[in-house]
């Protein structure tokens, strides 16, 4: 049975704290809905009751950010694959921050340095969900994937930044991610 919360209560925070791996979702006013998996270790927090921040590292697209600009909403989803069943959702409103801003600056230093890291995301929490997540499978964590850490150490500032130019200005519905902008 589903309960609804105001805030994130300390067994919530607790839960999500033990997660590998997290869902965000967002979508313009047309075009894709996206969903995105997220993940590595301490790429996640929780600063307040409502209030997360989340570690956006370099992909091959930048859709979270372009739907922010447009439509600010965000549902965030932790599933339990472990132990006991739960399916907790936060939803929100968000908003993007980038190395140039100020509260990007304010904020990294919830974060570990990670190679690659191309923006911090706020969301405001105005719902928090639970369910019961019987019909998720058990799965066990084996470790994180070094990948994105090891081809973001080896192109280097520069290079990462000329793959925003060309895989992240744009959505795949062609929106403004607005990374380089002022």
């Amino acid at each position: 049975m589903a309960k609804f919360f105001t805030e994130i209560t300390s067994k919530l925070q607790t839960f999500i704290e033990a997660q590998h791996i997290f869902f965000v979702a967002t979508a313009a006013a047309d075009g894709r809905i996206n969903l995105s998996p997220k993940g590595l270790a301490d790429s996640f927090k929780v600063t307040d009751k409502n209030t997360v921040l989340w570690l956006n590292l370099t992909g091959s697209g930048n859709e979270t950010a372009a739907h922010i600009l447009e439509n600010n909403r965000m549902t965030i989803m932790f599933c339990s694959f472990e132990a006991k069943p739960l399916i907790l959702r936060l939803y929100g409103s968000a908003k993007v921050y980038h190395e140039r801003d100020a509260e990007f600056q304010n904020n990294k230093h919830h974060f570990p340095e990670i190679p690659g890291t191309r923006q911090i995301v706020e969301m405001k929490v105005e719902s928090v969900q639970t369910s019961c997540g019987f019909a998720v499978p058990f799965m066990d964590f084996k470790e994180e994937r070094q990948q994105l850490n090891a081809w973001a150490e080896k192109q280097g500032k520069e290079r990462i930044e000329n793959y925003w130019k060309e895989k992240n200005t744009k959505s795949i519905d062609g929106l403004e991610t607005k990374i380089f902008e002022k």
